[in-house]
């Protein structure tokens, strides 16, 4: 796969490898990002994987664009196609109540019925495409198309933590407290961001995540 390189500030590469959202190239930019990062290149602080494309932060004292554009090229194109079978990505279960404050208006503006909204929300497998906005918060995707609606005209100042929302073609769960102007349909007790965790963020680039309806 062709890639670009472009800078992101002055830390930081993007290398782009597509446009559009879907697994396949979510696939792609993990495999491309594992690659730079097994590269080991000193003065590399964060590799971070987008829909599309992923982003390499550096320290400029320690090398620069020129060399870090260089090291990146020498490792993508060194990379050796997948002769085994892909480690299998982990499938979280999200238990949800679905009782958000928009949950009727999804259902008017979707021409559905509450149990129709829930069941179509809960039946789907999501795939976790970026993790980004506040710590911990997962863009999932894709929403089926009967549940597409716009973001809130109005945003939120204060959405709860633990909130399931769903906004365009997308869906996830806010991990704190935080202004917000997705469409809430549900909330869960599960922490989707808790700094005593060795990892932190439930959720990371790859995963695949049900929701399960409960009382």
């Amino acid at each position: 796969m062709t890639f670009t390189l472009n800078p992101l500030g002055d830390r930081g590469i993007t290398v782009k490898l597509g446009d559009g959202i879907s697994a396949e190239l979510s696939d792609s930019v993990i495999e491309h990002a594992r690659a730079v990062s097994e590269a080991s290149i000193r003065g590399v602080t964060d590799i971070v994987p987008s829909y599309s494309s992923f982003g390499v932060f550096y320290d400029p004292l320690e090398l620069s664009f020129a060399d870090l554009s260089a090291r990146i090229e020498t490792a993508l194109n060194d990379m050796q196609p997948q002769t085994t079978e892909r480690t299998e990505e982990r499938l979280i279960r999200i238990p949800v109540v679905y009782n958000g404050e928009d949950l009727d208006d999804v259902r008017r503006r979707a021409k559905l019925t509450v149990s129709e909204v829930i069941d179509i929300h809960s039946s789907r497998e999501y795939r976790v495409f970026v993790v980004g906005f506040v710590p911990g918060f997962a863009y999932l995707g894709p929403l089926d198309p009967r549940l597409i609606v716009p973001r809130r005209e109005s945003p939120r100042k204060r959405v709860p933590a633990g909130s399931v929302a769903i906004a365009e073609a997308q869906t996830g769960v806010y991990p704190s407290e935080t202004p917000g102007g997705w469409n809430l349909i549900g909330t869960t007790k599960e922490k989707m961001f808790d700094v005593t965790r060795d990892e932190p963020a439930l959720l990371r680039v790859g995963d695949r995540v049900r929701f399960e309806p409960i009382e």
